[in-house]
């Protein structure tokens, strides 16, 4: 699904290979939307897309990554992720995962609080919601094995 979303949108996106330039363009893109650049800590990105018509981004990472976030717990990345980005928001956000007492909920939007921009809120397809201090993602996270 993922991969047809993003054949979807790849005419007339800004597309970047490489693990370094991926980050950078995805901590740049991150810092434009007022969103927290540790969000997406993926080292191991091989491409990263955004088509800033439609405002959709993609990253693609050699494979699933796991990372420990000391206030938040366990995030899955998958191989593929998806979403709609726009100021203080990602919507319809494919391909992240966090665990919620041994089970992995999916998450589907990301917002940072217009009122209160020291909070982050993440809802799942559900509508359940659990909101954050935006200071979690200040520290880089530990990458699981």
């Amino acid at each position: 699904m993922a991969s047809k979303q993003i054949a979807a949108h790849r005419e007339g996106a800004e597309i970047y290979h490489g693990a370094a330039l991926c980050k950078q363009k995805t901590h740049e893109l991150l810092d434009k939307f007022h969103l927290p650049k540790g969000l997406m800590p993926l080292n191991n990105l091989v491409e990263v897309g955004y088509n800033q018509t439609t405002g959709f981004i993609w990253l693609k990472q050699q494979k699933t990554s796991k990372y420990w976030f000391k206030s938040l717990g366990a995030s899955s990345y998958g191989s593929e992720i998806t979403a709609f980005i726009e100021d203080r928001r990602m919507r319809k956000l494919a391909g992240v995962k966090s665990k919620e007492m041994m089970i992995w909920i999916t998450l589907s939007d990301v917002f940072v609080d217009d009122t209160n921009s020291n909070k982050i809120t993440f809802a799942t397809p559900m509508g359940l919601s659990k909101s954050f201090p935006v200071t979690v993602f200040e520290d880089e996270p530990e990458e699981m094995k």
